[in-house]
């Protein structure tokens, strides 16, 4: 017998032994498993084509190993006079480049201007490098056609899909009436995860997002343009969603956004903590970040609001949105609540200035501004502070004014990042519930790394530390495998690879 093939004999024999014992692990009860080995034919399969299937079977592999905290350093201010947005860098394509993008739990799709764009920006009043993605230059890169099946999770997410019924196509349309268009492509994503302990591991991952090549209105902009939008909501086209369906991340991310001192923060994709966090239930079947806002309550006194005006519906609904500078209040909520303030304040010498648009109030200090609490189902309650719905501006003759940052806006309730920052928001999807707590958002931020064992650890927060470095694939998973599921992994892999170097011998 050739040497080649009395060592495919003994190691066969070997593995066979230790899968019995497996298969009584498994089985129990005395029964074996038997495994049944095929070679796959790849006749006929183009490269581009290989590397696909490649990249899925590592994502498989990658699924057996626990899941990590993925951190996003963010630039940016809630101060609508200064930038009102919060921002941060995102690796594309092969080889990796950089992007700016909006963080916004408002919208679901992650895009990018594309080359040929009409009407992207080339430059920005943030002082910021634009580019323009361009599929052709990245090796991991393809575009996604009407034929394949992502395409029709996109288009649950977008106002059009396949309109020149080849490439996958989108069209957003955007509250403020600005819009964006292209198709989606598949490439990877280059990602710092924190794996505990707290260990750092570059990761890859292949995901789908947009490849916008026409811009409208507010986004033709230069003054605060950036290079895209990072979709954040509840739909399976979402970053979050894709990335945790992979196992790379949990289903969960979080945001802190500093409000004072220039602003920045941290967006992080993981299960984080913080003291005092409280949770109130997401609405189910939406596709965005609905709660339920019961009542809200000033200097300790419920405001008479019928609580019918914030039960979600077709028109109605309170949401939390990062991509919203301000907060919005439904007519009916934001009448009383302006007229309460107004009286608790006027009462203190405050003299009131209204407008149109504008309810402001001459007052050298914010201190005499009563507290304001929003209650939501659970018992949970988020509590305003004056800087958490007042703006500062200054009138004609040098005064100092304050100003209502909740605006009128019909049906709806919108709580933007003048109510959100300086707190750490937890958007747990897998739990199916929002929490937050107030916290200094310059300081490390706790995460629960879930694995055979669960510990805590922390992400720093210094926007301007250097951000994620691009690196190979080695994405970490889930922790609830089951270690037998790995053991017949690895004595698959051993055969198949001892059946290949016999016959590549022979």
């Amino acid at each position: 017998m050739p040497p080649a093939m009395t060592l495919l004999v003994q190691v066969f024999a070997a593995v066979l032994l230790l899968t019995l014992d497996v298969g009584v692990a498994v089985g129990g009860g005395g029964k074996s498993l038997v495994l049944s080995l095929e070679r796959t034919s790849h006749a006929g399969f183009g490269l581009s084509q290989l590397r696909n299937i490649d990249r899925v079977r590592h994502g498989r592999l990658l699924q057996q190993q626990p899941a990590g905290v993925v951190n996003f350093p963010l630039l940016g201010t809630y101060d609508p006079f200064l930038v009102g947005r919060y921002f941060t860098r995102i690796k594309l394509g092969t080889p990796p480049k950089e992007y700016y993008v909006l963080i916004d739990t408002g919208s679901h799709v992650l895009w990018v201007s594309c080359k040929n764009c009409k009407g992207c920006p080339t430059y920005s009043g943030l002082q910021i490098e634009l580019q323009l993605f361009d599929p052709s230059n990245s090796s991991t890169a393809s575009v996604i056609s009407c034929s394949d099946r992502p395409c029709a999770l996109g288009s649950r997410s977008s106002d059009a899909a396949c309109a020149d019924h080849s490439r996958c196509g989108y069209k957003f349309r955007y509250a403020d009436g600005s819009g964006t268009s292209g198709y989606y492509v598949s490439d990877s994503v280059y990602l710092d995860t924190i794996l505990g302990n707290p260990s750092m591991s570059n990761a890859s991952a292949p995901i789908i997002f947009g490849c916008s090549t026409s811009h409208t209105g507010d986004l033709i902009s230069t003054d605060n343009a950036v290079d895209g939008i990072l979709g954040l909501g509840r739909t399976g086209i979402s970053l979050i969603s894709q990335l945790s369906a992979q196992g790379i991340t949990q289903g969960a991310f979080a945001h802190c956004l500093r409000g004072e001192n220039g602003g920045g923060g941290v967006l992080v994709f993981g299960q984080t903590e913080a003291p005092n966090m409280v949770y109130t239930p997401l609405v189910p079947s939406q596709s965005l970040y609905y709660v339920n806002l019961q009542s809200i309550a000033v200097n300790g006194q419920n405001l008479n609001i019928d609580p019918s005006v914030f039960a979600t519906s077709n028109e109605r609904g309170t949401i939390l949105d990062s991509g919203t500078t301000l907060a919005f209040l439904a007519e009916e909520a934001f009448d009383p609540f302006v007229k309460t303030i107004t009286q608790a304040v006027v009462s203190k010498s405050a003299h009131a200035i209204f407008s149109r648009r504008n309810h402001c109030y001459q007052t050298n200090s914010s201190e005499m501004f009563p507290l304001v609490h929003l209650n939501f189902a659970g018992g949970a309650s988020m509590i305003l502070k004056p800087q958490d719905y007042l703006l500062q501006q200054r009138a004609s003759d040098g005064s100092t004014l304050w100003c209502v940052g909740f605006q009128n806006n019909g049906k709806m309730t919108i709580l933007g990042e003048l109510v959100l920052k300086d707190r750490m928001v937890v958007y747990d999807l897998a739990g199916q519930k929002i929490g937050w707590a107030d916290y200094n958002c310059s300081l490390p931020v706790n995460f629960t790394n879930t694995s055979a064992t669960t510990a805590t650890d922390t992400v720093r927060n210094k926007a301007d530390e250097s951000f994620p470095r691009g690196g190979r694939a080695d994405n970490k998973n889930s922790a609830h495998y089951r270690p037998h599921k790995l053991t017949l992994s690895f004595f698959t892999f051993l055969l198949h690879s001892m059946v290949f170097f016999y016959f590549c011998r022979n």
